[in-house]
């Protein structure tokens, strides 16, 4: 099973092309594809599907997304699937992320990619930083009672 993990720091280039880690194109290649799928995130930041687990996601019948209110759960597909898009690898280990997918998660020169087991996450470094501090380490002392053995 493929899992995505690690944390990496590069940067966008001016054409808004950035590297994808070794380690993750080493799992793209075991697919046999040259292309992941990037979508529009949860907390501002970018989603990166090897295409199996976009598959997987497809072929579940999307049961994550399901909700009571249908018109919520309708609302949030269009979201996430209207701004999804095929990123190309290229000979340099390069995807080119799309304008609005950028605008979106506000990105700037500095990105954090970070895996998130069957998917990764892209980030502006600034905005993870203030995520990691607001958020996760609040949280590190909830859930530190899993990891006591």
């Amino acid at each position: 099973m493929s899992a995505l993990y690690g944390e990496y720091s590069y940067v966008m280039d001016p054409k808004n092309r950035m590297f994808i880690p070794a380690r993750f194109r080493e799992e793209l290649h075991k697919e046999d594809k040259n292309y992941f799928m990037l979508s529009i995130g949860l907390d501002r930041c970018l989603y990166l599907f090897l295409p199996s687990k976009w598959e997987e996601l497809i072929a579940n019948n999307m049961e994550i997304f399901k909700s009571e209110n249908k018109e919520e759960e309708r609302a949030f597909k269009r979201f996430f699937f209207g701004n999804a898009a095929d990123a190309q690898l290229d000979e340099q280990g390069r995807i080119l992320v799309p304008q609005n997918q950028k605008s979106y998660a506000s990105l700037g020169k500095d990105v954090i990619i970070r895996g998130a087991g069957n998917k990764a996450e892209i980030w502006d470094a600034r905005n993870w930083s203030k995520y990691k501090k607001t958020v996760m380490e609040p949280s590190f002392k909830k859930f530190s009672k899993i990891f006591d053995l």
